[in-house]
């Protein structure tokens, strides 16, 4: 058998984000960065990253950094003897960064199992809603779906949530709607930047209390929630148009509203802050949130921007509109 090989980029919300858990849409992009996972037959099972090398004995998880491959085997229906291969993961995403690096990973997996036991995945939007599935009742995160549909679509999409707010109880659940924008943008160069905090924040947490609150009622909530799938739509036409001034406008709503809400915090405070204070037009956070995390920024003048960003944050990545969704 042939080594396997799949590989699936991170992603950046540019607009609406986190209302992909309530129904609401999203616009966001794809980074440069990507998660990796290699199949190659073995004499047992074994996991290995840079770092590790593992034969594990079962399935049970652990805490460790090969969970997302025991989820993968789990949700496929996989056993450690009937896995006679070695699975090797690697990625360019920092770890919980707010850029769905633990999705992209799972993604990559899982399309190389699928592969490996010669099962199409069908739609793209069935390949995305298994592999939530599997993170979200295998790893028992709280996680909608922008993640997923971006892992397997790359580039950069307007996608709508409409009637999937209950996060998959209903088995009628609709897939998302996909609208892919690059060919509006017609070759046109971005002016939006990532930059990280350098914390490590499991993004779940921060979901799970907006989640609690959203599902308890709180009114603030219900309405923020609302107000963030109404910017996306609204961003859609900013962005098609490059009106960036729009554009930057409608990221800085949505980073009033999460702000307002709790969802930010003070390494990502001072990231937006520093952004605005060196020619950013508009700045917000990306994914995750709390402690750590990282923020988005759109700039028309980079040579100001950049720099001082880079004083402050522990990275600094462009956005890749054109980087392609899970492929070999």
């Amino acid at each position: 058998m042939r080594p396997i090989r799949y590989s699936a980029p991170g992603r950046a919300g540019i607009v609406g984000n986190p209302s992909d858990m309530y129904g609401g849409a999203v616009i966001s992009t794809a980074i440069p960065l990507r998660a990796r996972c290699t199949l190659e037959p073995a004499a047992r099972l074994t996991f290995q990253s840079s770092e590790q090398l593992l034969a594990p004995d079962s399935l049970a998880l652990t805490g460790d950094a090969f969970d997302v491959c025991r989820v993968a085997l789990q949700g496929l229906g996989f056993t450690v003897a009937d896995a006679p291969f070695a699975l090797r993961i690697e990625t360019d995403i920092p770890a919980q960064s707010g850029l769905a690096g633990s999705s992209a990973l799972l993604t990559a997996i899982v399309a190389c199992l699928l592969r490996y036991r010669g099962e199409s995945w069908g739609a793209p939007h069935a390949l995305a809603e298994r592999v939530r599935q599997i993170e979200a009742q295998l790893l028992q995160v709280a996680c909608g779906y922008q993640d997923f549909y971006m892992a397997v679509w790359g580039g950069i999409n307007f996608m709508e949530f409409r009637d999937k707010e209950r996060l998959g109880a209903d088995p009628a659940e609709p897939w998302a709607t996909m609208e892919p924008l690059g060919r509006y943008l017609r070759g046109a160069m971005l002016p939006l930047w990532l930059a990280t905090t350098g914390g490590q924040r499991f993004s779940g947490a921060v979901h799970a209390n907006l989640r609690a609150r959203w599902e308890a009622g709180e009114p603030r909530v219900l309405d923020g929630m609302q107000r963030l799938g109404r910017l996306a739509r609204d961003a859609k036409r900013a962005l098609i148009e490059q009106d960036w001034t729009r554009l930057a406008h409608l990221m800085n709503e949505n980073y009033a509203i999460i702000r307002e809400l709790g969802g930010s915090g003070e390494s990502l405070d001072q990231l937006v802050a520093c952004a605005r204070e060196h020619g950013a037009l508009g700045a917000k956070l990306a994914g995750a949130g709390g402690a750590g995390g990282t923020v988005i920024v759109l700039t028309l003048a980079p040579e100001k921007t950049l720099p001082a960003l880079r004083e402050l944050a522990a990275q600094v990545i462009p956005v890749a509109p054109c980087a392609p969704g899970v492929m070999e």
